[in-house]
Protein backbone atom coordinates (compact mmCIF):
# COMPACT_ATOMS: atom_id res chain seq x y z
CA UNK A 1 0.00 0.00 0.00
CA UNK A 2 1.03 3.40 -0.80
CA UNK A 3 -0.04 6.39 0.67
CA UNK A 4 0.80 9.86 -1.25
CA UNK A 5 1.33 12.69 1.87
CA UNK A 6 -0.65 15.71 0.24
CA UNK A 7 1.84 18.58 -0.46
CA UNK A 8 4.25 16.76 2.74
CA UNK A 9 1.50 18.07 5.26
CA UNK A 10 2.38 16.68 8.34
CA UNK A 11 -1.16 18.00 9.83
CA UNK A 12 -2.44 14.98 7.31
CA UNK A 13 -0.69 12.23 9.84
CA UNK A 14 -2.61 11.88 13.21
CA UNK A 15 -2.17 9.23 15.71
CA UNK A 16 -4.89 7.66 17.64
CA UNK A 17 -5.55 5.03 19.98
CA UNK A 18 -8.32 2.56 19.32
CA UNK A 19 -10.30 0.21 21.96
CA UNK A 20 -12.09 -1.09 19.54
CA UNK A 21 -8.66 -2.05 17.36
CA UNK A 22 -7.37 -3.77 20.16
CA UNK A 23 -10.73 -5.57 21.00
CA UNK A 24 -10.63 -7.38 17.63
CA UNK A 25 -7.03 -7.47 16.65
CA UNK A 26 -6.79 -9.71 20.05
CA UNK A 27 -8.63 -11.98 18.42
CA UNK A 28 -6.12 -13.29 16.89
CA UNK A 29 -4.22 -14.34 19.62
CA UNK A 30 -7.39 -15.87 20.25
CA UNK A 31 -7.39 -17.87 17.76
CA UNK A 32 -3.82 -18.66 17.48
CA UNK A 33 -1.55 -18.52 20.53
CA UNK A 34 1.09 -19.60 19.64
CA UNK A 35 2.16 -16.91 17.36
CA UNK A 36 1.67 -14.43 20.09
CA UNK A 37 3.42 -15.73 23.37
CA UNK A 38 3.96 -12.67 24.89
CA UNK A 39 0.47 -12.70 25.60
CA UNK A 40 0.47 -16.11 26.79
CA UNK A 41 -0.01 -14.42 30.48
CA UNK A 42 -3.04 -12.84 29.81
CA UNK A 43 -4.86 -15.80 27.53
CA UNK A 44 -4.04 -17.89 29.89
CA UNK A 45 -5.66 -15.13 32.84
CA UNK A 46 -8.95 -15.09 30.66
CA UNK A 47 -9.12 -19.14 29.93
CA UNK A 48 -11.86 -19.34 32.42
CA UNK A 49 -13.60 -17.07 31.01
CA UNK A 50 -14.28 -18.22 27.30
CA UNK A 51 -16.85 -21.19 27.94
CA UNK A 52 -19.12 -18.70 28.64
CA UNK A 53 -18.64 -16.39 25.43
CA UNK A 54 -19.49 -17.30 21.90
CA UNK A 55 -16.16 -18.73 20.94
CA UNK A 56 -17.41 -20.20 17.83
CA UNK A 57 -18.69 -15.92 16.61
CA UNK A 58 -15.34 -14.64 18.15
CA UNK A 59 -13.14 -17.57 15.83
CA UNK A 60 -15.43 -16.68 12.98
CA UNK A 61 -14.54 -12.93 12.94
CA UNK A 62 -10.62 -13.84 11.55
CA UNK A 63 -9.48 -16.40 8.81
CA UNK A 64 -6.43 -18.51 8.73
CA UNK A 65 -4.27 -15.52 7.81
CA UNK A 66 -5.89 -13.27 11.10
CA UNK A 67 -7.53 -11.12 8.38
CA UNK A 68 -10.45 -9.31 10.55
CA UNK A 69 -13.69 -7.63 9.15
CA UNK A 70 -12.59 -3.85 8.07
CA UNK A 71 -16.05 -2.12 9.34
CA UNK A 72 -15.18 -3.81 12.80
CA UNK A 73 -11.71 -1.37 12.83
CA UNK A 74 -13.00 1.86 12.42
CA UNK A 75 -10.86 4.69 11.87
CA UNK A 76 -10.23 6.42 15.22
CA UNK A 77 -10.64 9.79 15.88
CA UNK A 78 -7.70 10.65 19.06
CA UNK A 79 -5.46 8.67 21.36
CA UNK A 80 -8.62 9.25 23.53
CA UNK A 81 -11.17 7.38 21.90
CA UNK A 82 -13.94 5.74 24.12
CA UNK A 83 -15.03 1.76 23.25
CA UNK A 84 -18.78 2.69 24.11
CA UNK A 85 -18.65 5.37 21.00
CA UNK A 86 -16.75 2.74 18.97
CA UNK A 87 -19.13 -0.10 19.76
CA UNK A 88 -21.87 2.25 18.74
CA UNK A 89 -20.65 3.94 15.68
CA UNK A 90 -19.69 -0.74 14.55
CA UNK A 91 -23.94 -0.66 15.17
CA UNK A 92 -24.12 1.97 12.64
CA UNK A 93 -22.37 0.64 10.10
CA UNK A 94 -25.16 -0.61 6.78
CA UNK A 95 -25.54 -4.13 6.24
CA UNK A 96 -24.02 -4.08 2.97
CA UNK A 97 -21.09 -3.13 4.32
CA UNK A 98 -20.98 -5.91 7.12
CA UNK A 99 -21.86 -8.47 4.24
CA UNK A 100 -19.09 -7.56 2.00
CA UNK A 101 -16.51 -6.92 5.18
CA UNK A 102 -17.23 -10.99 6.23
CA UNK A 103 -16.89 -12.32 2.73
CA UNK A 104 -13.81 -10.29 1.80
CA UNK A 105 -12.07 -12.30 5.23
CA UNK A 106 -13.99 -15.16 4.40
CA UNK A 107 -13.69 -15.30 0.26
CA UNK A 108 -14.30 -18.97 0.14
CA UNK A 109 -17.56 -19.25 2.54
CA UNK A 110 -18.65 -18.09 5.56
CA UNK A 111 -18.34 -20.04 8.26
CA UNK A 112 -21.50 -21.36 10.33
CA UNK A 113 -21.40 -18.69 12.79
CA UNK A 114 -22.01 -15.97 10.13
CA UNK A 115 -24.10 -17.47 7.83
CA UNK A 116 -27.84 -16.53 7.83
CA UNK A 117 -29.74 -12.82 7.28
CA UNK A 118 -27.16 -10.27 7.99
CA UNK A 119 -29.23 -8.13 10.41
CA UNK A 120 -29.02 -11.34 12.98
CA UNK A 121 -25.78 -12.44 12.44
CA UNK A 122 -24.45 -8.80 13.40
CA UNK A 123 -26.55 -8.56 16.42
CA UNK A 124 -24.76 -11.26 17.32
CA UNK A 125 -21.60 -10.42 16.72
CA UNK A 126 -21.92 -7.00 18.73
CA UNK A 127 -23.12 -9.28 21.59
CA UNK A 128 -20.00 -11.89 21.35
CA UNK A 129 -17.68 -8.75 21.00
CA UNK A 130 -19.37 -6.75 23.78
CA UNK A 131 -19.48 -9.60 26.23
CA UNK A 132 -15.74 -10.03 25.25
CA UNK A 133 -14.84 -7.12 26.79
CA UNK A 134 -16.62 -7.06 29.42
CA UNK A 135 -14.90 -10.17 30.35
CA UNK A 136 -11.35 -9.92 29.12
CA UNK A 137 -10.32 -6.42 28.20
CA UNK A 138 -12.22 -4.07 30.18
CA UNK A 139 -10.00 -5.19 33.38
CA UNK A 140 -6.67 -4.75 32.08
CA UNK A 141 -7.63 -1.91 29.31
CA UNK A 142 -6.06 0.62 31.65
CA UNK A 143 -2.61 -1.15 31.63
CA UNK A 144 -2.86 -1.53 27.76
CA UNK A 145 -3.81 2.03 27.25
CA UNK A 146 -0.88 3.80 28.75
CA UNK A 147 1.27 1.68 26.53
CA UNK A 148 -0.66 2.54 23.62
CA UNK A 149 -0.33 6.49 25.02
CA UNK A 150 3.48 5.92 25.84
CA UNK A 151 4.13 4.62 22.33
CA UNK A 152 2.31 7.71 20.53
CA UNK A 153 4.00 9.98 22.33
CA UNK A 154 7.36 9.09 21.97
CA UNK A 155 6.29 9.10 18.01
CA UNK A 156 5.60 12.47 18.59
CA UNK A 157 8.78 13.11 19.95
CA UNK A 158 10.58 11.49 17.24
CA UNK A 159 8.90 13.94 14.67
CA UNK A 160 9.72 17.21 16.63
CA UNK A 161 13.29 16.19 17.43
CA UNK A 162 13.83 14.45 13.72
CA UNK A 163 11.35 14.93 11.33
CA UNK A 164 9.12 12.49 9.97
CA UNK A 165 11.36 10.37 8.20
CA UNK A 166 13.09 9.05 10.82
CA UNK A 167 9.32 8.45 12.50
CA UNK A 168 8.59 6.63 9.81
CA UNK A 169 11.55 4.39 9.53
CA UNK A 170 11.01 3.57 12.64
CA UNK A 171 7.45 2.37 13.02
CA UNK A 172 7.73 -0.84 11.65
CA UNK A 173 10.10 -2.71 9.11
CA UNK A 174 7.34 -3.31 6.79
CA UNK A 175 6.88 0.44 6.40
CA UNK A 176 8.66 2.93 4.70
CA UNK A 177 9.02 6.98 3.18
CA UNK A 178 10.48 8.44 0.47
CA UNK A 179 9.44 11.89 -1.63
CA UNK A 180 6.40 12.19 0.04
CA UNK A 181 4.74 8.63 -0.12
CA UNK A 182 4.77 6.14 2.77
CA UNK A 183 4.97 2.43 1.58
CA UNK A 184 3.46 -0.53 3.97
CA UNK A 185 4.60 -3.77 2.47
CA UNK A 186 1.68 -6.16 2.54
CA UNK A 187 0.46 -9.73 1.28
CA UNK A 188 -3.03 -8.65 0.83
CA UNK A 189 -4.96 -7.32 -1.80
CA UNK A 190 -4.05 -3.66 -1.24
CA UNK A 191 -0.48 -4.35 -1.45
CA UNK A 192 0.24 -2.95 -4.75
CA UNK A 193 -2.76 0.09 -4.59
CA UNK A 194 -1.70 4.18 -4.10
CA UNK A 195 -4.26 6.65 -2.49
CA UNK A 196 -3.66 10.32 -2.30
CA UNK A 197 -4.46 11.28 1.78
CA UNK A 198 -5.60 14.45 0.75
CA UNK A 199 -8.70 15.39 2.71
CA UNK A 200 -8.94 11.96 4.34
CA UNK A 201 -5.52 12.46 6.00
CA UNK A 202 -2.91 9.38 7.11
CA UNK A 203 -3.81 8.00 11.00
CA UNK A 204 -1.51 5.94 12.44
CA UNK A 205 -2.80 3.55 15.24
CA UNK A 206 -0.50 1.58 17.55
CA UNK A 207 -1.44 -1.67 18.33
CA UNK A 208 -0.13 -4.38 20.46
CA UNK A 209 -1.49 -7.71 18.54
CA UNK A 210 0.52 -7.48 15.89
CA UNK A 211 3.92 -8.16 14.63
CA UNK A 212 4.47 -5.50 11.60
CA UNK A 213 2.32 -3.56 10.32
CA UNK A 214 -0.95 -3.62 8.42
CA UNK A 215 -3.81 -1.28 6.30
CA UNK A 216 -7.54 -1.90 5.41
CA UNK A 217 -8.17 -4.63 3.23
CA UNK A 218 -11.18 -2.13 1.54
CA UNK A 219 -9.66 0.67 -0.43
CA UNK A 220 -12.81 2.87 0.18
CA UNK A 221 -11.51 2.64 3.76
CA UNK A 222 -9.54 5.97 4.98
CA UNK A 223 -5.72 5.97 5.10
CA UNK A 224 -4.86 4.41 8.04
CA UNK A 225 -1.86 2.47 9.20
CA UNK A 226 -1.90 -0.04 12.20
CA UNK A 227 1.41 -0.71 13.98
CA UNK A 228 3.01 -2.46 16.59
CA UNK A 229 3.41 -0.07 19.82
CA UNK A 230 6.63 -0.16 21.64
CA UNK A 231 7.04 -2.03 25.28
CA UNK A 232 4.23 -4.69 24.12
CA UNK A 233 6.49 -7.17 25.57
CA UNK A 234 6.40 -5.29 28.90
CA UNK A 235 2.94 -5.24 29.49
CA UNK A 236 2.35 -8.40 31.33
CA UNK A 237 5.21 -8.12 33.49
CA UNK A 238 4.58 -7.36 37.15
CA UNK A 239 4.62 -4.35 38.28
CA UNK A 240 6.60 -3.96 41.59
CA UNK A 241 6.98 -0.12 42.31
CA UNK A 242 8.92 0.16 45.35
CA UNK A 243 10.67 3.33 46.25
CA UNK A 244 14.12 3.06 47.85
CA UNK A 245 14.06 3.91 51.81
CA UNK A 246 16.62 6.65 51.01
CA UNK A 247 13.73 8.29 48.71
CA UNK A 248 11.61 7.83 50.55
CA UNK A 249 13.30 9.82 53.17
CA UNK A 250 14.13 12.74 50.89
CA UNK A 251 10.32 12.56 49.14
CA UNK A 252 7.72 11.12 51.16
CA UNK A 253 6.59 7.55 50.34
CA UNK A 254 3.80 9.14 48.02
CA UNK A 255 6.19 11.14 45.78
CA UNK A 256 8.75 8.52 45.62
CA UNK A 257 6.32 5.91 44.60
CA UNK A 258 5.19 8.39 42.09
CA UNK A 259 8.52 8.89 40.92
CA UNK A 260 9.50 5.69 40.77
CA UNK A 261 6.58 4.14 38.54
CA UNK A 262 6.98 6.87 35.90
CA UNK A 263 9.17 5.34 34.17
CA UNK A 264 7.12 5.18 31.49
CA UNK A 265 4.54 7.54 30.48
CA UNK A 266 1.70 7.85 32.27
CA UNK A 267 -1.32 10.02 33.27
CA UNK A 268 -2.79 11.11 36.54
CA UNK A 269 -5.87 8.86 36.14
CA UNK A 270 -3.84 5.86 35.45
CA UNK A 271 -1.86 6.43 38.31
CA UNK A 272 -4.34 6.80 40.65
CA UNK A 273 -5.33 3.62 39.64
CA UNK A 274 -2.53 1.43 40.03
CA UNK A 275 -1.12 3.07 42.98
CA UNK A 276 -5.12 3.23 44.60
CA UNK A 277 -5.44 7.08 45.44
CA UNK A 278 -7.02 9.20 44.07
CA UNK A 279 -6.63 11.29 40.84
CA UNK A 280 -6.48 14.73 42.86
CA UNK A 281 -4.04 13.65 45.28
CA UNK A 282 -2.22 12.02 42.66
CA UNK A 283 -2.59 15.54 40.66
CA UNK A 284 -0.99 17.45 43.62
CA UNK A 285 1.95 15.61 44.03
CA UNK A 286 2.65 15.76 39.82
CA UNK A 287 2.70 19.48 40.30
CA UNK A 288 5.74 19.40 43.12
CA UNK A 289 7.53 16.75 41.20
CA UNK A 290 6.90 18.93 38.11
CA UNK A 291 8.07 22.11 39.34
CA UNK A 292 10.95 20.70 41.16
CA UNK A 293 12.21 19.77 37.32
CA UNK A 294 11.96 15.89 38.57
CA UNK A 295 9.10 15.34 35.73
CA UNK A 296 8.00 16.18 32.01
CA UNK A 297 5.00 16.43 30.80
CA UNK A 298 3.34 16.74 27.22
CA UNK A 299 -0.29 17.09 26.30
CA UNK A 300 -2.29 14.32 24.14
CA UNK A 301 -5.92 15.31 23.37
CA UNK A 302 -7.61 16.22 26.63
CA UNK A 303 -5.08 13.81 28.55
CA UNK A 304 -1.40 15.47 30.47
CA UNK A 305 0.88 11.91 30.29
CA UNK A 306 4.03 12.63 32.87
CA UNK A 307 7.17 11.45 32.74
CA UNK A 308 10.45 11.11 34.87
CA UNK A 309 12.87 13.70 33.39
CA UNK A 310 17.00 13.34 32.95
CA UNK A 311 16.89 14.58 37.11
CA UNK A 312 13.92 12.58 38.13
CA UNK A 313 16.06 9.22 36.69
CA UNK A 314 18.84 10.03 38.53
CA UNK A 315 18.04 10.64 41.69
CA UNK A 316 15.58 7.54 40.81
CA UNK A 317 18.89 5.24 39.60
CA UNK A 318 21.22 5.12 42.44
CA UNK A 319 18.64 4.69 45.24
CA UNK A 320 17.12 1.76 42.71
Amino acid sequence: MHYELAGMDLADVRFAVSPMNELVLSLRAWRDPGRYPMHLPWLRRVEEARPSLDDEMLLALTNESLWTPDYLTPRPGSPLTRIDDELAAVAAVDDATVAHDLAVVHPRGLPAALQGPVSRVRRRVDAALTAYWDACLAPVWPRMRAVLQADVVYRSTVVSARGAGAMFADLAPRVSFADGVVSVQLTSLAAARRRSTTGAGLTLVPTLFTRGASCPIDPEEPPAIMYGARGTGTLWQAQEHVAADALVAVLGRARAGLLTALERPASSTELARRLDVTTSAVNQHLRVLRDAGLLTSARSGRSVLYLRSEVGDALVGPAR
